[in-house]
């Protein structure tokens, strides 16, 4: 019995060490602090963006499909980040964060499905933001944490991908381009 539970421990210890150090939760700001292009808030969020992704389930196959208009706009350093999905079954869903530089690269944000304030950080290329989000009840409204990479590609494309977590379990993740859109008008 004592070795059961040894093993036990041990298997959990391992997958705790590989959880924290070889996985999408192991990176931090630090890694991407040299890398190119600079990512600049105001400047790649701003004015009319375009983006499409996947949200794959906690057993790794696509669950839903989006196309999000979405336009950003900055007065000093506050701004705001205005969204508008369209689902593959049709839904719509809309968002604005209202975002605030800090020092050092840091920010926060919020937004009406948010708890509280959204924490980022812009390092080199990247951008890593951790907030709570409240589901809509069609989707079983639940409290969700998010972890947020954004990355700057050389021309100019945001790859997005997002962790979601509950009870620290993994059951969601989002992947996504973001992309300078034509101005509509």
């Amino acid at each position: 019995m004592k070795l059961m539970i040894v093993l036990l421990l041990l298997g959990l210890a391992a997958i705790l060490v590989k959880s924290m150090l070889f996985s999408f939760r192991a990176q931090t700001s630090a890694d991407y602090a040299e890398t190119e292009p600079a990512f600049s808030l105001k400047k790649h969020l701003a004015g009319p963006i375009l983006s499409e992704g996947m949200i794959y389930g906690p057993g790794g196959r696509v669950t839903s499909r989006f196309v999000a208009r979405m336009y950003g706009e900055w007065d000093g350093d506050t701004g705001t980040l205005s969204e508008e999905f369209t689902y593959s079954t049709g839904r719509a869903q809309s968002r604005k964060w209202f975002l605030t530089l800090g020092p050092e690269g840091t920010f926060t944000a919020t937004a009406d499905d948010i708890v509280g304030e959204a924490q980022g950080v812009v390092s080199g290329a990247t951008v890593r933001m951790e907030y709570r989000i409240v589901l809509p009840q069609e989707a079983g409204g639940h409290t969700l944490s998010v972890t947020d990479w954004l990355y700057l590609t050389g021309s100019g494309v945001i790859m997005n991908r997002s962790e979601m977590r509950k009870f620290g379990i993994k059951v969601a993740e989002l992947i996504a381009t973001m992309r300078p859109a034509p101005d509509p008008g």
